[in-house]
């Protein structure tokens, strides 16, 4: 959700900015924009559409410059439009610094020729209308609706030559979360970045660049131009000057003081963007789930707590509930967990949405093991969430995350760091199964610990996790089938998932992937509820999805079938080849390649995540970049 990217070099750094953005397009957007210092003056230019079309626009204009921030902007306050993208200018009082688009850098716009601070900025300030009033008194002149040029206008009243000075000063006006980087007119070769709950790093030139800083939301962002990467923490302030550095943090009275952050190398995987054979990300990315899942399992020999970090085995012996706090695709994962946690390692466990968690009351218990997952580890909610259990005296932590660097893991005593790979298409695919599968294995290590997993279980459980790839090739064969259904879902605006006990949040899952990338609204029930309401919306227009595996609920949900079939539904079931549903009027069956037991989930999610896909294609809607979503929620 938003990207930045910001430099300060000798040479052109345009080229790396725009190259950044194109990095981050995966994160979601609706306008991009770059500033840049140039021949004395601000010059920026800004687009609703792609970053290709400003980067074509950049250079037609001829912008060039060795000190630029640059962003992608997904719409919060303000409607997408031009005036309201990123970056923003603060000429100050009485000057309005509005414009509309490329045409903003002619001589004679305003804000190119007298403005004096620009800002990129991830986040939201939660306090800015009284700020925006504070400042129009002022005199100031807003050109947005954005929360982010209150930040402009209040570093340009602030500031007095000395931009981190000013920035500094801005700060603890601010209420909210943010990462920004900003940079002044009267201060060339000079970019000043902050974070507090919005992701932000810092990259250190080497080699013929040393002496260059750049800054970015993410490190893929950098990859190809740095692997030395600072990971900026909660407070710190930076201040960006060629051949210089300095990182600071305010302490317990408010003063600034120089802090250290380790450097670490970074391999940011920019291969990772190349689409290969494939037509989309998503795609790409639900054919590599067997690699992800191997990579992801490599090196589990044995079950052991150890696996989660060092001293897990003491923190698993201390706690008997598990807390698990996550959002969307995540959720549902912790959703799956439930169920074997309860039903394997004999442990109660509660699955709480983390954005609805931190504002209710809640009973705290400090025997709790608290669970977080996330794929990108800086999930603004479910971060809230854990410091909200944290402050309720739940101490033990630990989080199932897919970057081993990020604010997550920094975060949680102990974690599970997945190995999907960098998930580009906004609908996640191969971070699910890969959070399922580092689930299980913290399932299997409870149970361990707790008495309840034998030598000979164990032994049979790691055969399962280790043919889990092969399995998903075989699932990944059915691809030419789904293809069939989705001819058929495409001309649908509605649709039904069922599933019973572990897999009804595979349904949910599945009905997730379908509204988010076809648009088509779906929605998921455990099958017993179908009598309870959702049976009214049943016609020959609704087409009912099912996961049916041959399990100890599979003669209820052929009941539950029939209900649908006895309305005029029309049936698409996802079947174990053992479980005798066949073909017929107004049932159509896809038969799985075998049963997998309490693994089941991670093998019938695939052909709902392909239906999905291939729907979503027929209806010609784009896949990668669905409206109004963003990859990585980095607000709340």
């Amino acid at each position: 959700m938003c990207g930045i990217v910001g430099a300060v070099s000798n040479r052109d750094i345009v080229p790396i900015l725009i190259e950044g953005l194109k990095r981050l397009e995966y994160r979601g957007y609706d306008s991009c924009g770059v500033a840049v210092h140039q021949r004395g003056e601000l010059r920026r230019a800004r687009s609703t559409s792609r970053v290709a079309e400003l980067a074509a626009g950049v250079q037609a204009e001829g912008i060039g410059s060795g000190t630029g921030i640059a962003h992608t902007r997904w719409a919060t306050h303000g409607a997408p439009a031009v005036h309201n993208a990123h970056p923003h200018f603060s000429a100050g009082p009485g000057v309005d610094s509005a414009s509309t688009g490329f045409g903003e850098l002619d001589a004679g716009d305003a804000a190119a020729a007298s403005g004096r601070i620009a800002i990129v900025h991830n986040g939201i300030i939660e306090n800015h209308d009284e700020l925006r009033a504070e400042l129009q008194q002022r005199g100031y002149v807003f050109a947005s609706q954005t929360d982010t040029e209150v930040i402009a206008h209040l570093v340009h009243s602030l500031y007095d030559g000395d931009l981190l000075d000013a920035v500094q000063q801005a700060l603890p006006r601010l209420r909210g979360a943010y990462a920004i980087a900003v940079f002044a007119r009267d201060e060339p070769h000079r970019v000043v970045g902050a974070r507090q709950g919005s992701p932000l790093v810092l990259g250190i030139g080497h080699g013929e660049h040393q002496g260059e800083h750049f800054l970015a939301s993410d490190a893929m962002a950098l990859a190809g131009v740095t692997d030395q990467i600072v990971y900026l923490e909660e407070g710190d302030v930076v201040d960006l000057q060629l051949g210089r550095v300095w990182i600071s943090a305010a302490d317990a009275q408010g003063r600034y003081r120089p802090v250290e952050r380790p450097v670490r190398t970074v391999q940011a995987h920019s291969g990772a963007a190349e689409l290969g054979p494939y037509r989309h990300y998503m795609q790409k990315e639900i054919f590599e789930q067997p690699r992800a899942l191997a990579d992801t399992l490599e090196g589990v020999e044995g079950i052991s707590p150890e696996l989660f970090g060092d001293g897990a085995h003491s923190v698993f012996k201390q706690v008997d509930r598990v807390l698990i706090l996550a959002c969307g695709t995540s959720y549902y994962s912790g959703s799956v967990a439930r169920y074997w946690l309860e039903a394997i390692a004999g442990i109660p466990t509660t699955v709480e949405i983390a954005s609805e968690y931190r504002y209710r009351d809640s009973v705290p218990d400090p025997r709790t093991l608290v669970v977080t997952i996330s794929q990108s580890g800086e999930t603004a909610d479910t971060l809230a969430a854990l410091k909200h259990a944290r402050s309720l005296g739940m101490e033990h932590t630990l989080t199932i995350c897919n970057v081993a660097t990020s604010a997550m893991v920094r975060e949680c005593k102990l974690a599970y760091i997945t190995r999907a790979g960098v998930e580009i298409g906004v609908a996640s695919t191969k971070a699910f199964t890969t959070q399922l599968a580092g689930l299980y294995l913290l399932t299997l290590a409870l149970a361990q610990v707790r008495g309840r997993l034998s030598d000979e279980q164990e032994a049979a459980e790691l055969k399962a996790l280790r043919h889990l790839p092969v399995a998903l090739r075989a699932v990944l064969a059915l691809e030419p089938q789904v293809i069939a259904w989705s001819e058929d879902f495409a001309r649908k605006e509605n649709a039904l998932f069922l599933g019973r006990g572990l897999h009804y949040p595979i349904a949910l899952e599945g009905a997730l992937k379908l509204k988010e990338i076809s648009y088509i609204h779906a929605e998921a029930y455990p099958a017993g509820e179908l009598k309870h309401g959702p049976l009214a919306l049943v016609t020959a227009e609704m087409p009912v999805v099912t996961v049916a595996p041959n399990d100890a609920l599979l003669e209820k949900l052929k009941s539950n079938l029939q209900e649908v079939r006895a309305r005029g539904g029309e049936l698409y079931v996802f079947a174990d080849a053992d479980t005798h549903i066949d073909s017929g009027p107004g049932v159509h069956v896809i038969r799985m390649p075998e049963h997998y037991g309490a693994l089941s989930p991670i093998l019938h999610v695939v052909p709902l995540q392909l239906l999905a896909y291939h729907t979503a294609c027929a209806r010609g809607t784009d896949v990668d970049k669905p409206r109004n979503l963003a990859k990585s929620v980095t607000v709340e």
